[in-house]
């Protein structure tokens, strides 16, 4: 009997976080090293040279986030919605579901 393929494997990128999209432009959030990192960066599609943001400070909490070149001039609103999104899928390796997020006012 004929043994089947071996499936392909591909390699897993330790510090590899998760995805998530702007409806035009897909990101990639990466952590600085596998155990406890003390920075993340998101960068644009599937280059890992185009840096969007890296955020650093996360073990001491005095956070500090560095705009790539490209990305510095974009807008304040679209800079903290982008924080946000990077944030949760470097915590929870997604983005929030639409309608599915809870707020506390008080």
């Amino acid at each position: 009997m004929p043994q089947e393929p071996s499936a392909r494997r591909v390699p897993i990128d330790p510090l590899y976080r998760g995805r998530f999209n702007d409806g035009q432009r897909h990101f990639t959030v990466r952590a600085s090293s596998a155990e406890a990192p003390d920075s993340f960066q998101v960068y644009a599609g599937s280059d890992p040279a185009d840096i969007v943001v890296v955020v650093s400070g996360l073990v001491s909490w005095n956070l500090r986030a560095t705009w790539g070149d490209g990305w510095r001039s974009a807008g304040d609103e679209w800079k903290a919605w982008l924080k946000d999104q990077a944030f949760m899928v470097f915590y929870n390796g997604r983005p929030p579901e639409a309608g599915k997020v809870r707020v506390c006012n008080g």
